[in-house]
């Protein structure tokens, strides 16, 4: 079915023709038509779906034919996890409304709190928020939700997991009785569902994967290695293999920080993004790397579900993420809209059974192999069921690297030539 055919007006047909929008993603298809009709929603969606111009489409459409019901209302919330998806979703409405006169507003931290609010007092049709300031606003009474017209929670499982439950039940008590709320989650958990029986009224469910299952188009790969050879293999994998953009994900801020050194020592261009730098640092710092100004781009899983690169070829776990669901947020930054991707996992012995617990999540066995030069350690293998000394060489299968290959320091190589790829 064809954008026309849903039911998107012209103007909005022209933004994203020039976006190079042909025809809508399956999860495009079955929510447009009910966010027109007004209807709350619950919808599981994987990350690279398409999943934003599902609800923004619609959602600008709505506010541009119908009269606020105030001149200072504000007239829809879209609540983000996180201020790098909050800031992604404020400039692709941009985009969608380029021929309308739709307003926008951020309501993140690291803001002025009074630029905030006189922003505020003018009404906004769309406003992007994060949950703790936008709690901030609601106890300052900065902030009238009750002509609020459309409540979009995005991310609700993230949401969840990085604690937000109650600046959610707060800001959810300040909503009007009447209005329609969209409620999508890329992961389908109890805690998810038990938020969506308070959020939502008689919901259409759209469920467009199977529950919790990754992205086809995603190629999955363990290597096994020792935990302090790890940061060498990773060198060697990107020179080797001849990456040309990666994004890396670690655990914590201070292995982040540990690696890029590392990495920089290895003649890579890397730099990372975490907790600790300032919203101005990482917004440059991604900038670059989507420019490809920059080789590898390190990151914390506060970056997980905010970067949107087009075509992002390969993610590395160079640690897994403390909760299993975060696997599928970070290999969801690659495999986007149709294109392959590659997510790459660095695994040691003692990350092996938290590597099964997300393999059950997921429902894909993910195959095991190793480099040559970095075997496991031999007196190690015997304590790992995917690898024991006795079993035949034949069962673990080898990425052989190159002869000329100096195993000690990854090599480099020069970048290959790219050509400009036309819109999604």
């Amino acid at each position: 079915m064809s954008f026309e055919k849903i039911g998107l007006i012209k103007p909005i047909l022209s933004a994203i023709n020039e976006l190079g929008y042909i025809e809508p993603t399956p999860i495009q298809d079955r929510t447009i038509g009910l966010v027109l009709a007004k209807k709350d929603i619950f919808a599981t969606a994987q990350t690279g779906t398409g999943k934003t111009a599902a609800f923004l489409l619609p959602i600008i459409q709505r506010l541009r034919d119908a009269k606020p019901l105030s001149p200072k209302a504000v007239r829809a919330v879209i609540m983000t996890p996180t201020r790098e998806l909050a800031i992604q979703i404020e400039a692709e409405g941009k985009k969608y409304a380029k021929y309308m006169d739709v307003s926008f507003s951020l309501l993140v931290g690291g803001k002025s709190l009074e630029a905030q609010e006189k922003q505020l007092k003018n009404g906004i049709d769309i406003l992007i928020a994060t949950p703790g300031r936008l709690r901030e606003h609601i106890i300052n009474k900065s902030i009238d939700l009750k002509f609020l017209e459309i409540f979009v929670v995005d991310e609700a499982d993230r949401m969840l997991d990085m604690g937000f439950v109650t600046d959610i039940r707060l800001i959810h008590a300040e909503l009007p009785k009447r209005h329609q709320t969209l409620l999508f989650s890329a992961t389908y958990t109890d805690k998810v569902r038990k938020l969506s029986r308070l959020v939502l009224k008689k919901p259409e469910f759209i469920e467009t994967a199977r529950q919790n299952k990754t992205v086809d188009a995603i190629n999955q790969i363990i290597y096994l290695v020792d935990a302090d050879r790890k940061a060498k293999l990773l060198s060697f994998l990107i020179g080797s293999k001849n990456y040309q953009q990666v994004l890396v994900f670690t655990r914590t801020k201070k292995s982040a920080d540990i690696l890029v050194e590392e990495l920089i020592l290895d003649g890579l261009k890397a730099e990372v993004i975490h907790g600790d730098k300032t919203l101005a640092q990482r917004n440059k710092t991604l900038t670059k790397f989507k420019k490809k100004e920059i080789r590898v781009l390190v990151a914390t899983d506060i970056a997980s579900r905010g970067i949107d690169i087009e075509q992002l070829p390969q993610v590395i776990n160079y640690e897994l993420p403390s909760v299993a669901e975060d696997y599928i947020h970070r290999i969801g930054r690659t495999g986007r809209a149709g294109h392959d991707g590659e997510a790459i996992t660095l695994l040691d012995i003692n990350e092996k059974e938290h590597m099964k617990t997300i393999e059950r999540l997921i429902h894909v066995k993910i195959p095991r192999v190793e480099v040559e030069g970095f075997e496991v350690d031999i007196t190690k293998k015997a304590a790992n069921d995917d690898i024991k000394p006795n079993r035949p060489k034949k069962t673990v299968k080898k990425a052989v690297a190159p002869k000329t290959a100096d195993k000690k320091k990854a090599p480099t190589q020069k970048k290959r030539k790219t050509t400009k790829r036309s819109p999604r």
